[in-house]
């Protein structure tokens, strides 16, 4: 038998899921208004994430949103999920799926000629 307190935590488990997760719409909760707002949460994320890594924003341009939020499907932010952790996650991310630019091997050595 489940008590009060522990329906309640697992509603709220699947709410989260819902909103940071792509999970299902809890029953009583509208799915649209749901979709609507972890969209939102996501692009708060992304800019987050944007201002904590502004290098890896110049090395992507206009394909940061894209990018991010391929990173952010794959990688839900849960409770555990810090701002700084994740925006170097996500830089390591684009690392490995090989989205960042070549760096030119003059732009690699410049600051050694100072």
């Amino acid at each position: 038998m489940t008590t009060a307190r522990e329906r309640l935590a697992a509603q709220q488990a699947q709410l989260l899921r819902a909103l940071l997760a792509g999970g299902t719409a809890p029953p009583g909760f509208d799915p649209r208004h749901l979709d609507t707002a972890a969209t939102t949460l996501r692009n708060k994320r992304r800019r987050i994430v944007g201002r904590l890594r502004p290098d890896l924003f110049e090395q992507v341009g206009d394909r940061f949103a894209e990018l991010f939020d391929r990173y952010a499907a794959e990688h839900p932010k849960d409770q555990h999920t810090r701002a700084r952790p994740d925006a170097d996650r996500f830089g390591s991310w684009l690392a490995e799926h090989k989205e960042l630019p070549r760096r030119r091997i003059w732009d690699r050595l410049r600051p050694a000629r100072r």
